[in-house]
């Protein structure tokens, strides 16, 4: 068994591999050679590329760029890092760093990506999130159910602790495999642009709009019965580690009606973060889920001890269907400040989870008096927060902050700054009044973006040193404003990240002088407004 669980986490790490690094774009080639006491490196770039040179060991080179082929000689040293991106046309690459290392007189070169720096995060935070799903998707009326016939199961097979072990490695397998699918399907470039997509968030809307609709109870969304069932006696009739395979694949049939809205809104979220995330979110989401059905299996006398399915999961399921409403809304949000509809300004959200939040707690007090002590205290511990949370909104129809929702709800007006939605009219005033400049790389879609917004921009000590400059506050996935040739104002700007900055990320900051010449680095995503506030040159 050993052998055989060794050879599936082969195979998951291989076409994690494959499947990641065939979608990366890597335009630009190296190669080295030795010349006397000196090495010889050569970058050679596809048709319609370019390099930008950033820096070579500790001298930072101002982004200079080259053409192909480009040639640099160094003096033999231990180890050379080479900071560089590259763009086309179309897009630019994140900036990588290549090091090279002489060894044996020979230019052996040793190659990584210097990420930036808020994918770390961005990693971990999807992670969390895919917990997160995994814990709420256990607890569906699709799922919990599947606990008993999972346990009757291997009892029938007599297996044991790797069996169970192995059980849950092939739900982690399956679902990690679903977050490579979206991966191989949309592409490295396609993926960072996915959840800012207005077309997509309005499909996810729809689609988090019917589930809810169905946990209300109005009709039920279900695969066909024939697809589980053959699956379920193909496990049974089967024998070793493929029965328990086909079992952990009837799981994700059987479940997918109470996972699939948890399982899309997980996907658009990560697909926006880092070209790793939908297989790390659906990591996350797998190892939640997975865990409880492995210990169930392990150790089946738990199962005694675990509540059986009845009106609790029921009023599990509407809670969940009043969350996926107000979730919903942040994807018509995006698709409506992109196309400037206007449909749903920022108090009409607000006052929708309100709704939704008052809607979970009366819904809970209704019959509370008909239901056991034990229920009461459970239903208690939803019902406070929610009737919490729900006056905590109240104020932010009036324009407070409410800043618990800045990452899903559309922004709030910053006051006390004036903001310039074009470049050429921003930069024009800075030349008028002499004034240095802050370029905001944003998107209507960025999640970053309004936690930043909220967290340092309406700092007030953020604010104060902000008056110094002129604030240029550009969005990517704006779909108006087309020019003679048809392109929106946020294809424009995009292209101005991507070909003058070397970066395709948001939020993204950048510091201009009055005449346009760039002060120090670029500032990505914080939340902290000291960290801000030391970037600011003035």
């Amino acid at each position: 068994m050993k052998r055989f669980i060794s050879i599936l986490v082969c195979i998951l790490y291989s076409a994690l591999g494959t499947f990641l690094y065939a979608q990366i774009i890597q335009p630009v080639t190296w190669s080295g050679e030795e010349i006397g006491d000196s090495v010889r490196l050569i970058a050679t770039m596809e048709e319609g590329w370019h390099m930008t040179l950033i820096s070579i060991g500790d001298e930072e080179l101002g982004e200079e760029i080259y053409e192909s082929p480009f040639t640099l000689t160094l003096e033999k040293t231990e180890i050379v890092p080479i900071r560089f991106n590259s763009c086309n046309d179309m897009m630019c690459t994140a900036p990588e760093v290549w090091i090279f290392e002489n060894k044996d007189q020979s230019a052996d070169k040793i190659k990584h990506t210097d990420f930036v720096s808020n994918d770390g995060r961005s990693l971990w935070m999807i992670f969390l999130l895919g917990l997160l799903g995994g814990i709420l998707a256990i607890f569906t009326p699709c799922v919990w159910p599947i606990i008993p016939m999972t346990v009757s199961f291997f009892l029938k097979k007599g297996g044991g602790k790797k069996d169970a072990f192995f059980y849950g490695l092939s739900i982690i397998i399956l679902y990690v495999g679903l977050g490579l699918l979206v991966t191989v399907l949309f592409g490295a470039s396609a993926l960072n642009n996915l959840s800012t997509n207005a077309v997509v968030n309005i499909i996810f809307f729809l689609i988090l709009v019917v589930f809810a609709l169905s946990f209300f109870g109005l009709f039920e969304i279900t695969l066909p019965d024939s697809w589980s069932t053959a699956l379920d006696n193909k496990s049974r009739s089967t024998s070793g580690f493929l029965s328990i395979l086909l079992m952990a694949f009837t799981l994700v049939i059987v479940s997918f009606s109470c996972t699939g809205p948890i399982i899309g809104t997980l996907l658009v979220e990560a697909a926006g973060q880092n070209i790793l995330a939908p297989a790390i979110g659906m990591l996350g989401f797998s190892i939640a889920l997975a865990l409880p059905f492995s210990l169930f299996a392990m150790f089946p006398q738990w199962l005694k001890q675990a509540p059986k399915s009845g009106d609790w999961m029921t009023s599990f399921k509407v809670v969940l269907a009043f969350l996926e409403l107000a979730l919903s809304l942040k994807f018509l949000s995006v698709a409506d400040m992109a196309y400037g509809w206007g449909i749903l300004p920022r108090w009409l959200f607000i006052a929708i989870w309100i709704a939704c939040f008052l809607g979970i707690a009366i819904y809970l007090l209704w019959d509370i008096r008909d239901v056991t002590v034990t229920r009461k205290i459970i239903r208690g511990i939803v019902i406070i927060p929610s009737l919490v949370f729900a006056c905590y909104l109240i104020p932010g129809l009036w324009g407070a902050p409410v800043k618990a929702i800045s990452a899903f709800a559309p922004p709030m007006e910053i006051k006390d700054r004036e903001v310039f939605d074009d470049y050429e009219k921003g930069m024009a005033f800075a030349r008028k009044t002499g004034k240095p400049v802050i370029i905001d790389f944003t998107g209507y879609g960025c999640v970053n973006c309004r936690k930043m917004e909220a967290f340092v921009l309406d700092n007030d000590s953020v604010k104060a040193r902000l008056k110094n400059y002129v604030f240029i506050e550009l969005f990517v996935d704006n779909r108006l404003d087309t020019d003679s040739d048809g392109e929106s104002e946020g294809v424009e700007n995009s292209r101005l990240q991507r070909e003058q900055f070397g970066s395709n990320a948001q939020p993204f900051f950048v510091q201009l002088d009055s005449q346009g010449n760039q002060i120090g680095e670029p500032m990505a995503f914080t939340t902290d407004p000291m960290k801000f506030i030391e970037w600011l040159e003035y």
